[in-house]
């Protein structure tokens, strides 16, 4: 089965639709304000002044004295805020619930309230899949409060704070009767996860997917330690693709997207988005200088195979939303893992806009590849390219001039094809667990 989309390649029958998305990010209290944000070029992180040092327990004069300390990250607002009553959690058990798990109730709900999907009434089995960042709350907050240990009890105490139980106590909240997963893998954890949610779809284990991730540490306002040649910016800037990046700045944020397949969001009349026309995930395995270290062909191969799976050539791919980390080894190294695939089928150059959501917002560790979803989807659904910022002068290294790639650095409409808008998105895990997805712009609704 499948669904015209008036180019010579349909849509396949087993293609996703996203039909819902919220998300919380630096400055950005949801999507609206993301997008905002995404399209006035705004670097979101902050740089901690030193009141933010104090209100955490530093004293400035010294921190800001360590050798190679760095004052900034991107935050979110009042993590602490939650909804309790609307989850039926006791004030206890609430105060002994890591916030990760609190923002991660409140932002899968919002999807599905974007997706116009009431669990209470959805006849449907709705599936969950999340990844997260460590918890950082019990050891620095939980551990120093021994009456709140007592008067929560260890039960909801564990739930509350191991990555095991988030996904599970979001299916219990809201009676959600489909598989529910955390998935693990670092740095990609949300894209795997999203990847997870397809295969699940695909095969007719649930009608609804929630796949998200979070990522919220603490103390929020510590900033980080620079390492020459390590994974941090030495100046708390991150600039993706240019030739003094050297390194990402980490920060938090949560993303959840609804998908559900394509021929019931059709027939439902929901909004989409965006469509999930292939996917696919490997691990580079040990062909790489080092554990850490990004892989050419490892990141070669999942591309490929997804670009397979979707069923489209290289040459009708018109974005791609990147890692993008701002490291002088990995930046180089994925353009040329994209080239190695683009090259397969096309000589023509500079044709296809490589951009990086991490110049606006720095990296959110396991919910990192939600924020190139959320923002390569609302991207199709406004049919504009946001500008990668903090990227200029380029990175020699990179090779764009003889590749099929340029880095998108301005605001620009997103042209209409011979194909309908298509981009690809890459998330990549330390460890080498490897994700990639092939997206298209929605098909239009029927009358």
């Amino acid at each position: 089965m499948s669904f015209s989309d008036s180019s010579s390649d349909p849509l396949p029958g087993d293609a996703i639709a996203i039909v819902g998305m919220a998300g919380r990010y630096p400055q950005a209290r949801n999507l609206a304000e993301f997008w905002e944000n995404l399209v006035a070029g705004r670097d979101c992180i902050t740089h901690l002044s030193d009141d933010d040092l104090r209100d955490c327990g530093y004293d400035p004069a010294v921190v800001r004295e360590l050798p190679g300390y760095v004052g900034a990250r991107g935050l979110l607002e009042r993590p602490e805020w939650f909804d309790r009553a609307f989850f039926n959690m006791a004030p206890k058990e609430t105060e002994a619930t890591d916030p990760q798990h609190r923002v991660f109730l409140e932002v899968a709900w919002e999807a599905l309230e974007d997706a116009g999907c009431d669990p209470e009434r959805y006849a449907g089995l709705i599936g969950v899949f999340t990844g997260i960042s460590n918890n950082t709350y019990q050891p620095f907050f939980i551990r120093q409060r021994r009456d709140l240990m007592d008067a929560a009890g260890v039960v909801n105490v564990t739930v509350g704070n191991e990555k095991d139980f988030i996904a599970t106590r979001l299916a219990y909240k809201l009676n959600l009767r489909g598989p529910a997963m955390s998935i693990q893998t670092a740095c990609s954890s949300s894209l795997v996860a999203v990847c997870i949610a397809c295969q699940n779809l695909q095969h007719h284990q649930c009608d609804v997917a929630l796949a998200g991730g979070v990522s919220l540490t603490f103390p929020q306002q510590r900033g980080y330690f620079h390492e020459e040649g390590g994974m941090t910016s030495a100046d708390g800037v991150c600039r993706p693709f240019a030739a003094s990046a050297s390194g990402t700045v980490f920060s938090h944020g949560a993303g959840v997207v609804a998908l559900k397949r394509v021929a019931d969001a059709l027939a439902d009349g929901d909004q989409i988005y965006a469509v999930i026309r292939g996917h696919a995930l490997n691990n580079d395995g040990s062909q790489k200088v080092s554990y850490a270290a990004p892989s050419v062909n490892g990141q070669s191969e999942v591309i490929a195979l997804a670009q397979a799976v979707a069923g489209v050539s290289p040459e009708t791919i018109s974005y791609i939303e990147a890692h993008g980390t701002a490291t002088a080894m990995g930046d180089p190294i994925e353009i040329a893992g994209l080239a190695q695939v683009f090259r397969e089928a096309t000589a023509a150059k500079q044709f296809c806009a490589v951009g990086s959501v991490k110049g606006n917002i720095g990296h959110c560790d396991a919910a990192a590849g939600l924020s190139g979803l959320i923002k390569t989807a609302l991207s199709l659904h406004h049919k504009r390219m946001p500008a990668t910022l903090n990227c200029e002068p380029l990175n020699p290294a990179l090779g764009l001039e003889e590749s099929p790639f340029f880095i998108n650095t301005t605001l620009r409409d997103w042209p209409a094809g011979a194909t309908p808008r298509r981009a690809g998105l890459s998330s990549f895990g330390v460890g080498g667990t490897t994700a990639h997805l092939v997206l298209e712009e929605a098909p239009a609704p029927a009358p």
